[in-house]
């Protein structure tokens, strides 16, 4: 079996930029492109995970979501298809959520696909969605600090189910590589 790490983008590759819309504004979070590859290369399968509700509120449409997804691709260096599979949740949060974090569907579904095993693999976010669609896979989880602040009680849900807290990307992959 695989492992996989299920990367939502927003707060975790790069910064959350609320709605992003114009591919020019992407930066990427320091590290991230290296931690990226040094993932890959212990052998994990590497997934995009994000939700886009802005498309679903008519603020942008799918194809600037794409735009931005591939622009932050060339500014680290990497390939087009350097992620296995994308998951671009576009619901409204106000409806019926079919891969909207917290759904755990997209990883159900990459884990069938891909034999991955879920005990060996991540969801890694900056948000309570992101540690709650990792407890809804039955998958490990965890929680980096470079998005928006997070509140105490996001930090307790991520401790209290043995997911890891970290400053940023970087230090989880540093993680992975000491395991």
């Amino acid at each position: 079996m695989n492992r996989g790490l299920f990367l939502d983008r927003d707060g975790t590759l790069i910064p959350d930029y609320d709605y992003l819309d114009d591919p020019e504004l992407i930066e990427i979070v320091p590290g991230v492109s290296d931690a990226l590859r040094s993932a890959s290369a212990l052998g994990y399968s590497l997934f995009l995970f994000s939700n886009q509700s802005g498309v679903g509120r008519g603020f942008f449409s799918l194809e600037t979501v794409h735009a931005c997804n591939q622009r932050m691709l060339d500014l680290m260096n990497l390939p087009k298809d350097f992620f296995i599979e994308i998951c671009l949740a576009t619901e409204h949060p106000d409806e019926e959520p079919v891969y909207r974090k917290p759904s755990p569907r997209f990883i159900l579904e990459m884990a069938a696909k891909h034999d991955l095993d879920l005990n060996l693999s991540y969801m890694v976010g900056d948000k309570m969605s992101d540690l709650e669609t990792a407890a809804n896979a039955g998958t490990g989880g965890a929680l980096v600090k470079t998005g928006k602040p997070f509140s105490e009680e996001v930090c307790s849900y991520a401790k209290e189910r043995g997911m890891g807290v970290f400053d940023d990307f970087v230090s989880f992959v540093d993680k992975l590589k000491a395991l």
